[in-house]
């Protein structure tokens, strides 16, 4: 019986050196990000969300003649 080969040993080793670059190409990427504190997000978040809450639906209502999901009238022929 032979051991089996795990996957990662099986690639060979251009194929390996190209993965190993593609990831340090995406880490270079990752720490090249502009990285916004939680609290600075936190607080534009919210001053968004004041700024338009006057056109969120969901705060203020859709009047029945504009909701399109509004329950569809029965007609009904006797």
């Amino acid at each position: 019986i032979q051991p089996r080969i795990p996957p990662t040993a099986q690639m060979s080793g251009s194929s390996n050196l190209v993965a190993m670059k593609k990831v340090v190409q995406q880490l270079r990427f990752e720490a090249s990000i502009n990285r916004v504190k939680v609290s600075q997000a936190a607080a534009d978040l919210q001053q968004f969300c004041m700024q338009n809450a006057m056109q969120d639906p969901l705060l203020t209502g859709v009047s029945s003649s504009t909701n399109p999901f509004r329950p569809q009238r029965v007609c009904s022929f006797l």
